[in-house]
């Protein structure tokens, strides 16, 4: 008995690039508040300054409005009578496919920008030595009723899990 090839149907919320802008554009504001404190420290080298400033803008604005973008048109979820799909990544992407009789847990994680967006991530933990197959930026919602999906078909075949 095979899995069938499926193409994974389900987008992440709606809120999702908004939540990823966010948490992509944190880091180039903390790099950029370290480049105001060296500049008011070290008025040496104003040429490099400025192009320290440039490319910190540039990153932060491909963060803010062109990764959320492109991740939210690659990632994609389903569920399956056999198996879990994702695909997921923006720069490099990947496609996994978990089957549903190995799967062994099944979590949900909301970090604070999560909580903030109203969204969930689900983990299914599998028997496979690739690591879990990770659902992210789903409406919490919706991520309760994968995980209750997820439990009720894997009990099913808890004899299976390995």
């Amino acid at each position: 008995m095979g899995v069938d090839m499926v193409d994974p149907a389900h987008p992440p919320s709606r809120r999702a690039p908004l939540r990823w802008a966010v948490g992509g554009v944190v880091p180039w504001l903390l790099l950029a508040a370290g480049e105001a404190v060296w500049i008011g420290v070290d008025k040496r080298m104003p040429w490099l300054h400025i192009l320290i400033g440039i490319v910190t803008v540039f990153g932060a604005v491909v963060a803010a409005s062109i990764v959320p973008l492109w991740r939210y048109r690659v990632h994609r979820w389903e569920l399956g009578p056999q198996a879990v799909f994702t695909r997921t990544g923006w720069l490099v992407q990947e496609r996994r496919i978990a089957p549903i009789s190995r799967v062994q847990t099944v979590d949900t994680y909301r970090g604070p920008l999560d909580r903030l967006f109203g969204l969930a991530n689900v983990t299914v933990t599998t028997a496979s030595s690739a690591g879990a197959v990770r659902i992210s930026a789903l409406d919490v919602d919706v991520a309760d009723h994968l995980v209750a999906q997820l439990t009720d078909i894997a009990a099913i075949g808890a004899e299976d899990a390995t």
